[in-house]
């Protein structure tokens, strides 16, 4: 059966895209159809984790929303080029990007017009049914708007991404009662960018104390991410990493 995952912050900064890019992967480097859909249509990102050249996204989600393609048509597979997916005895998943449009002028139109969320939920649906997705990822726009509560809504799983930080704290809170208002079942706590010297275990404790939610991963604050840049996936580039280690038990997790 297919899961949708939805993924959030709050707040933007959080990390929440680059986590998202790399869990994608992982789960189809573990054998699985993926999709993972950028709905932060407003300031679209995860191509550029992938090295996707814009210039060769003929459609783009936006082009769905407003009647141009199927959304199928703004899928694009970036198996082969996306490191540690294929496997040399042809035993691999595969992953598909489906991007939000870069252009100026087709964000201004969404700034200026919005679109219609309805539609997006139909996309969706579609997608994981004419794709065959085992596991479709939702990289949504921080904070908390139509799009975000139709993601929240009919997810399967809903990882929550929070830094340690009293902003984050308190956004993070406001999420969590939205999420239980749309009764959402499975929801889960990725805590990113902790500092080094910080009590991971007491962290983890506080927090999951505070929102009676599960933390499945804590990601240190790292200079190596930081001087990656989002110019490539940080699991395919440090595969031995202890924070791709991190997301691979991450991974892990979310397939169980």
């Amino acid at each position: 059966m297919s899961k949708i995952i939805a993924i959030h912050s709050f707040r933007g900064g959080t990390g929440k895209s680059n986590i998202s890019a790399n869990l994608a992967a992982l789960v189809a480097a573990s054998g699985h159809r993926v999709g993972i859909i950028d709905t932060d249509i407003q300031s679209p990102g995860v191509h550029v984790i992938f090295a996707f050249n814009q210039d060769d996204m003929k459609y783009a989600l936006n082009d769905f929303l407003w009647g141009n393609c199927q959304i199928e048509e703004a899928a694009y597979d970036v198996t082969a080029t996306t490191r540690g997916i294929a496997q040399p005895d042809g035993d691999s998943g595969r992953l598909y990007l489906i991007p939000s449009s870069v252009k100026t002028g087709e964000i201004a139109r969404v700034l200026r017009d919005g679109y219609d969320v309805g539609l997006l939920n139909d996309g969706i649906q579609r997608l994981v049914r004419e794709l065959k997705l085992d596991y479709l990822v939702i990289d949504t726009h921080p904070g908390v708007n139509e799009e975000t509560l139709l993601s929240i809504a009919i997810c399967d799983r809903f990882l929550l991404i929070m830094r340690p930080d009293n902003q984050d704290f308190q956004g993070t809170a406001v999420t969590v009662e939205l999420a239980r208002r749309l009764e959402v079942q499975d929801m889960q706590l990725i805590v990113n960018k902790v500092p080094q010297g910080m009590e991971r275990e007491m962290l983890k404790g506080q927090i999951e104390s505070i929102y009676q939610v599960p933390v499945i991963g804590m990601l240190p604050l790292n200079s190596e991410m930081a001087g990656l840049g989002s110019r490539e996936l940080f699991t395919a580039h440090y595969p031995d990493h202890p924070i791709s280690r991190e997301l691979q038990t991450i991974a892990r997790r979310v397939m169980a």
